[in-house]
């Protein structure tokens, strides 16, 4: 683990920032369960927008899981807006053309990540041009961006931290169901299916 990076059992980082569409983010502390942070490239990359579609996909499981979802980009609003925002996705997505919360974050580049995904990652490449269609587009900021996650309890404790090891590489989505929510959220839920 390099050493701008964040370890398990640290506290996350708190920011204050708003969406792509001018929303408030809301800090850990003012949701019940828990928050999975994730760092990605430029709105337009495809494997970017294929992992948005599998959130997507999961989304009524995460809801269900107590997990919130933020998704942060590198690129600006307008950007965003035009490529991954046409997937409508059920959560927010960041813009951060400035880098702060990658800063924060510790989240890196490295062209031994880029090329690792276009050696090793062929499959996933595959899936996402031209399976799903996801064309790469303008790209802002660094190409070589690595993706990172972040699954955060209410009270900003980093419960799960995944450095990805090329462009396409995110923790995962199996291993954040297994989070169990929180008794109080639990009982809440099984009292409201009653």
């Amino acid at each position: 683990m390099k050493e701008t990076q964040l370890k398990p059992s640290g506290r996350a980082p708190t920011f204050e920032t708003h969406d792509w569409q001018g929303n408030p983010i809301e800090p850990f502390c003012s949701h019940p369960g828990m928050t999975l942070l994730s760092f990605f490239r430029y709105a337009s990359c495809p494997l970017c927008n294929l992992r948005i579609r599998e959130l997507i996909t999961k989304h009524q499981q995460f809801l269900e899981s107590g997990i919130r979802i933020l998704a942060v980009f590198q690129s600006p609003l307008e950007r965003i807006a035009h490529y991954v925002g046409t997937q409508s996705p059920p959560f927010p997505l960041i813009p951060d053309p400035d880098l702060k919360l990658y800063r924060l974050y510790g989240v890196e580049s490295s062209w031994r990540g880029f090329a690792r995904a276009w050696t090793l990652g062929i499959p996933q490449v595959y899936r996402a041009v031209v399976t799903n269609g996801f064309l790469p587009g303008t790209m802002e900021n660094e190409i070589h961006r690595l993706p990172a996650d972040f699954l955060i309890d209410r009270n900003g404790r980093l419960i799960e931290v995944y450095y990805g090891r090329d462009i396409g590489d995110h923790i995962p989505l199996e291993h954040l169901f297994s989070h169990s929510l929180n008794p109080t959220l639990k009982m809440e839920r099984i009292s409201n299916r009653t």
